[in-house]
């Protein structure tokens, strides 16, 4: 009888043991004062990764002992590892808290001292003069860049027949310039996507630091980079950029045969 018990103790261990060596879904809701919308949730044991919604609630497998890094632009950064409670409950709950930004402080010119008459009689120059000031239409969307400025040029002309965008045409020039602009787009699109999602993205998918660049321009090159990164969800462009991670390594591990 007393080695039964024991068995059955034994047995029921096991059990235990291979329920915390499964993964299972967790269901967890971010807490904060700012927006908990598109939070990053990355399981760096397993490289798992998904993102809030706008409630703050995420899904994510994991299992006992995982780190779990939760991370966005507005928030401190924090590490969860996952502990007995949060399996049997399958679910957790995160606060975090603001980033905050301090800058050393800069006195730029005079010091105002909150005597309206006082401070105006101490101003020196005159005020900065602009288009509505003398009545003439002036643009005020996005600065051109100087492709798009060159491209614009060379497509635009005056006169009954514009002589500039048909020689433009013929010599190729057109094409060219719209190539041009084409990269800067595609260029400008990828330090935006490196500056914002670098840091999270490597938690997960770590390369050498002599290999970063390489690979965000490696990303840049494929001929869908605009469609899988333009205007997308962070969580979509961590996809492509994961896909593109995997093809990267594969590319390093043949040239290294």
């Amino acid at each position: 009888m007393v080695k039964i018990k024991h068995v059955i103790i034994i047995f029921i261990s096991f059990q235990f043991q291979d329920a915390f060596s499964q993964s299972v879904e967790i269901q967890g809701k971010i807490e904060s004062d700012l927006n908990v919308e598109n939070i990053n949730v990355i399981n760096k044991t397993s490289q798992f990764f998904t993102i809030t919604d706008s409630e703050g609630r995420f899904k994510i497998k994991a299992k006992l002992n995982d780190t779990l890094l939760f991370s966005s632009i507005q928030h401190k950064p924090k590490t969860v590892i996952i502990d007995k409670n949060i399996i049997v409950l399958k679910a957790m709950r995160v606060f975090l808290e603001e980033k905050i930004n301090e800058l050393d402080e800069v006195v730029v010119g005079k010091i105002l001292t909150g005597n309206l008459l006082l401070d105006i009689s101490k101003t020196e120059g005159d005020p900065p003069i602009n288009f509505y000031d003398v009545g003439i239409p002036g643009y005020t969307g996005k600065p051109a860049t100087i492709s798009e400025r060159k491209l614009n040029e060379a497509t635009t002309g005056s006169g009954i027949i514009p002589l500039n965008p048909i020689i433009n045409a013929l010599t190729g020039r057109t094409k060219m310039l719209k190539n041009r602009v084409k990269i800067d787009e595609k260029e400008a699109l990828m330090q935006s996507i490196k500056a914002r999602l670098e840091k999270d993205f490597l938690a997960s998918n770590p390369l050498q630091d002599d290999l970063v660049m390489d690979f965000f321009y490696f990303c840049a090159d494929d001929e869908n980079f605009i469609v899988h990164c333009k205007n997308q969800t962070d969580f979509k462009i961590l996809i492509f950029l994961r896909m593109k991670y995997r093809q990267y390594l594969e590319n390093l591990r043949a040239n290294k045969n």
